[in-house]
């Protein structure tokens, strides 16, 4: 059985508080789900993750289907079974992996051909073809196979891809043939505020379990990225989930709560964890530093994670520039820790009616990333992403 229960909305804002019910679980929301593109949350067990209070993850069908391929995970008693992992999974269809292949793909109204990152092997995407490996893989929560075009495509290419996402998700609804799982569509339009009214409002007349955000935070301003979630948000079903899909700083969920999202994912809390940046109260911190050489205290003073409760931030300076490998995992746990902390201080927030005076409170604290610096990484790793996947 899947749903979405909502519980309660914040006095002068659009947040709210609910809950999705799904066949490995009820989760609250606002939720985040950690990125697990091939099985796994990098560095981390199931169990570890668990431990965390998370208890939904997201995997990605392109890298499955390429790798180990989705026979061999069906075989193997579903993608659950496979990973041992409990709780519940959402699945991308693996659009936007094959959108950033640039140069390796051709698209048509049929679907999208493509060369494997990894061998150049020649493979093609339907939506038909979308549905029925996300069935075979048996997640909770699945995704229409959808066009993701640049933040910076002209009006008329946007439009193109936006119609032909709409014209693929009623495909996808007709092609799903497995009960349990709920599909969502995903909104899209780019930049262009006329396209994501237009989006929203054409899928939420298909009526869908739940709806997504697509084709945000892909190196548009931090500015454009929220005034298209208000766009869009306003046109969405107030008793369906909202899913604002790539986006996991801090700061950003924050303002996206606030405009009335519900689910979240990103790979950004594990990837900058790996290079040394660890979350904080007061911004990213980046434990290199020769400042925390010496430092007796935990990273963050307080913290209940395994990380801060166990070793001090002169420790994790010394693996991080030692290249042990246990650097990774322990920056890690304390990511994820840390914002799953702050989804619970979200829900709490909402449920006792203060999300505004926490969320103001946050802000003044939390020191985030500068916009400049922020677009030229996420360029890079937009780019080194097309490149590897």
């Amino acid at each position: 059985m899947t749903g979405f229960r909502l519980i309660k909305t914040s006095p002068r804002t659009s947040a709210r508080a609910g809950e999705l019910v799904t066949p490995h679980g009820s989760i609250p929301t606002p939720v985040f789900m950690p990125v697990g593109s091939q099985g796994a949350v990098k560095t981390l067990t199931p169990e570890e993750v668990k431990a965390l209070g998370i208890n939904m993850v997201l995997a990605n069908t392109y890298h499955l289907y390429l790798r180990p391929g989705i026979g061999v995970i069906e075989k193997l008693g579903g993608l659950h079974n496979f990973m041992g992992w409990d709780g519940a999974i959402l699945t991308d269809s693996g659009g936007y992996q094959v959108f950033s292949l640039a140069p390796l793909r051709k698209v048509s109204d049929e679907g999208v051909t493509f060369r494997s990152h990894i061998d150049g092997s020649q493979h093609h995407l339907t939506p038909e073809l979308a549905i029925q490996y996300q069935e075979a893989l048996g997640a909770d929560i699945i995704m229409v196979l959808d066009e993701c075009p640049p933040h910076d495509d002209s009006l008329d290419k946007v439009k193109k891809a936006m119609e032909r996402t709409h014209r693929w998700a009623e495909r996808c609804r007709k092609a799903q043939k497995r009960p349990g799982q709920a599909l969502y569509a995903i909104v899209q339009g780019g930049v262009f505020p006329e396209l994501r009214r237009q989006s929203a409002e054409y899928l939420a007349s298909l009526d869908f379990p739940g709806y997504a955000i697509g084709g945000l935070s892909i190196g548009e301003p931090k500015k454009v990225t929220l005034a298209m979630i208000e766009e869009t948000v306003a046109l969405l079903p107030e008793t369906k989930p909202r899913y604002l899909m790539g986006v996991g700083s801090p700061e950003d969920i924050i303002e996206a709560v606030d405009r009335g999202c519900d689910i979240f994912d990103s790979a950004l809390p594990t990837r900058v964890a790996r290079n040394g940046a660890l979350f904080t109260w007061q911004g990213r911190k980046n434990i290199t530093n020769a400042a925390y050489a010496n430092m007796e205290q935990p990273i963050v003073a307080g913290c209940n994670c395994y990380t801060c409760r166990h070793f001090s931030a002169a420790y994790l300076h010394h693996l991080f520039n030692a290249g042990e490998l246990l650097a990774y995992r322990l920056a890690t746990i304390h990511n994820l820790s840390f914002i799953t902390e702050l989804m619970d201080k979200i829900q709490g927030a909402i449920s006792d009616g203060t999300f505004l005076a926490f969320k103001k409170e946050f802000l003044a604290g939390y020191r985030p990333t500068d916009e400049p610096t922020r677009l030229s990484q996420k360029q890079k790793w937009l780019e080194k992403r097309s490149m590897n996947q």
